[in-house]
C-alpha cells in the first residue's frame, strides 16, 4: 500500500533546487544553536559504489564544505540490503551526529532507524528513498519516479514502433522490490502503458540488488525464455548497465529497445552507440545538497522553508539530446 504524500513541492527544472524553496515551514523540538562547525552530519545508503550515490557524495561533500559542517559519508561497498543497512546505521548512531540523512534500502526495515535516532535527538531527512512513516522525518527529497516510469515508457514504446492492435512483450530489471524509487517508477511505467500502450504485455520482472552482473544474468534468462522480446525497461543504474552488457555480448544491440535510468557516464556514451534508446537523468548532487543545506538551516534556526517533501523532475536523454546537455546532466564522481 502506497503511504500518502502531505506535502509536495515540485522543482521546475533539475538545476532549480538551488535555488530557495518555499513552502510550509517545517519545526520540531530537535532544533538547537550549535555553531556550523559543530555540525556533524552523517549521510548512509545503500550500495556505496553504485555510480548514482558517488554522484550524490560529491554534492554533499560540496555543501558540507560550504555550511562548514562534518559529513560522515556511510554505505555497504557493494550490498542494496536492509540487512547489511541496520548495522550500518546503528554505527553511525553511535557517533552521536546531529543530523542522519538516510536513503533507505527498505520502508519498513529501515523504520525502527529512524525512530532511534529521533528519540535521540537527531534530525533525520530522507533522501532518494523514504520510510514508511515521515512524520518525524524533516524533508523528503527525490526524483519524480513516477513520471520517470512514464517517460521510459513512452520511449520504450516508440522504439519498439507500437501501434494499435500489435502485440509486444517488455520485460523490467529492477534492484529491489522494497525500494520506493524502484516501485514508483514500475508503478508508472504500468500506468503509461495500460493507458496509452495496450499492446504492450510486461511478461517478466526480475532483481538484481544493485548488481549489474546480475542483472545481465536476468537479461540473459529472459532472452532464452522470451525469443520474441521487444523491449526492456531498466529500472536504475545498475540495471541499465548489467542489460547493456548483456545485449551487446548477444549482438542484440538495436534489436531489442532498450531504456534505463541514470546517467553514468559509461551508459551516456552508449546512447550515441544506439545501445541505449533513453538514460531517465535525476540529479542526485542537488538532491544531497539539499538535504544538507535544509538540515543545518533547520539546527541553526529550529526552522525550514523547505518542504515536507520534495520531488525534483527528470530529463530525458536520447539521440536528440545536445552534446551539451548530455554532459550536463552525466552523473560526476570523485
Amino acid at each position: 500500500m502506497k503511504t500518502p504524500f502531505r506535502t509536495v513541492a515540485v522543482i521546475g527544472t533539475l538545476a532549480a533546487a538551488s535555488i530557495a524553496i518555499t513552502g510550509c515551514a517545517t519545526t520540531t523540538e530537535t532544533g538547537g544553536e550549535p555553531a556550523a562547525d559543530d555540525i556533524s552530519i552523517a549521510f548512509v545508503m545503500g550500495a556505496e559504489s553504485d555510480p548514482f550515490f558517488q554522484a550524490m557524495k560529491v554534492g554533499a561533500e560540496e555543501e558540507a564544505a560550504a555550511q562548514g559542517v562534518e559529513l560522515i559519508w556511510q554505505g555497504d561497498p557493494a550490498n542494496y540490503s536492509a540487512e547489511t543497512q541496520i548495522p550500518i546505521v546503528d554505527t553511525v548512531l553511535a557517533q552521536q551526529p546531529d543530523a542522519l540523512v538516510l536513503i533507505p534500502t527498505d520502508p519498513v526495515a529501515l523504520q525502527a532507524s529512524v525512530d532511534k535516532a529521533v528519540a535521540a535527538g537527531i534530525v533525520v531527512a530522507n533522501v532518494d528513498t523514504r520510510v514508511e512513516d515521515l512524520t518525524d522525518v524533516l524533508t523528503f527529497i527525490t526524483g519524480d519516479n513516477t513520471d520517470g516510469g512514464a517517460k521510459a515508457a513512452d520511449a520504450l514504446a516508440a522504439k519498439i514502433g507500437y501501434e494499435e492492435g500489435g502485440s509486444y512483450e517488455v520485460v523490467v530489471g529492477l534492484t529491489s522490490p522494497t525500494a520506493t524509487t524502484n516501485v514508483g517508477r514500475l508503478d508508472g511505467f504500468t500506468a503509461q502503458i495500460e493507458a496509452e500502450y495496450p499492446g504492450i504485455e510486461i511478461v517478466d520482472v526480475a532483481y538484481s540488488e544493485s548488481n549489474p552482473e546480475k542483472a545481465a544474468t536476468n537479461v540473459n534468462n529472459w532472452l532464452t525464455k522470451y525469443p520474441g522480446l521487444d523491449g526492456i525497461f531498466a529500472i536504475d543504474g545498475t540495471n541499465a548497465s548489467g542489460a547493456a552488457a548483456a545485449l551487446e555480448a548477444k549482438g542484440l544491440v538495436g534489436t531489442i529497445g532498450l531504456v534505463g535510468y541514470d546517467a553514468y557516464p559509461d551508459n551516456v556514451a552508449k546512447i550515441e552507440a544506439g545501445i541505449f534508446t533513453a538514460l531517465i537523468a535525476q540529479d542526485p548532487a542537488e538532491e544531497a545538497r539539499l538535504a544538507i543545506r535544509t538540515i543545518v538551516e533547520f539546527i541553526r534556526t529550529g526552522e525550514t522553508s523547505t518542504p515536507k517533501e520534495v520531488v525534483i523532475p527528470n530529463v530525458t536523454l536520447d539521440a536528440n539530446t545536445s552534446a551539451a546537455d548530455l554532459a550536463k546532466y552525466t552523473y560526476v564522481a570523485n
